[in-house]
């Protein structure tokens, strides 16, 4: 309740850097202090790489005015560490952790805690094969937009490399902060064969290994 809780800065499951960014410089930091203390930290080990996104992790903070976003920074990527907490990053093989924490993104981003296994089972089964992933999760991000349902055969072909319709494999990183759900789901997917999905209606994602079937789904939403 932001008129009990002052200076509330909340963090949705899924969330990108982008989107923390505005919220962090609502609550009143400045967009030069931001961007510097953005350059100065890293993830945690045994993460590689400088970008922070999705290592922010989902939650509501609250902190008192004049705060520095370095010390509003930090306390978002120790809430990380702390939601993951026991995690073997190294236990899917043949995937690095930041593979690990990209491959969760998608599953926040394209599913709902009910069929999060479901969707990393999908997306582990169409990297095998080397088919796309064709996420239009994906296609927002590098459009940085949300709030669209479908994506345009245009912007399929957007020059980007998040963009899984042109680019087979993983974007290079994640796009937005994932849950502890999604990466229990993305360490232990169930089994099965399926390479397509949709939700037909609110609580109601079907997944099937029939492109046929697919369109039939497809069709009814």
């Amino acid at each position: 309740d932001s008129e009990r809780i002052p200076n509330l800065i909340v963090i949705r499951d899924g969330a990108r850097l982008s989107e923390i960014s505005e919220s962090i410089i609502k609550f009143g930091v400045t967009e030069k202090e931001l961007r510097e203390a953005l350059k100065n930290l890293r993830p945690p080990s045994p993460f590689v790489g400088s970008n922070l996104e999705g290592f922010l992790y989902p939650a509501m903070y609250s902190f008192t005015q004049g705060t520095e976003a370095t010390q509003i920074l930090n306390q978002m990527l120790q809430k990380f560490q702390w939601a993951t907490e026991g995690i073997d990053w190294g236990s899917v093989e043949g995937f690095s952790a930041n593979e690990v924490l990209t491959i969760a993104s998608l599953v926040e981003s394209e599913g709902t805690p009910d069929v999060f296994g479901n969707v990393a089972r999908v997306i582990f089964n169409r990297l095998q094969i080397g088919m796309p992933l064709q996420f239009d999760s994906t296609v927002h991000y590098a459009l940085d937009r949300r709030g669209e349902i479908r994506v345009s055969l245009k912007e399929t072909k957007v020059a980007s490399k998040y963009n899984t319709f042109l680019n087979r494999g993983l974007p290079p990183g994640p796009i937005g902060s994932p849950t502890r759900a999604a990466f229990d789901a993305t360490l232990n997917p169930p089994q099965g064969d399926w390479l397509y999905f949709v939700t037909v209606k609110p609580g109601e994602t079907r997944f099937t290994s029939s492109y046929e079937t697919f369109l039939e789904w497809k069709a009814e939403y």
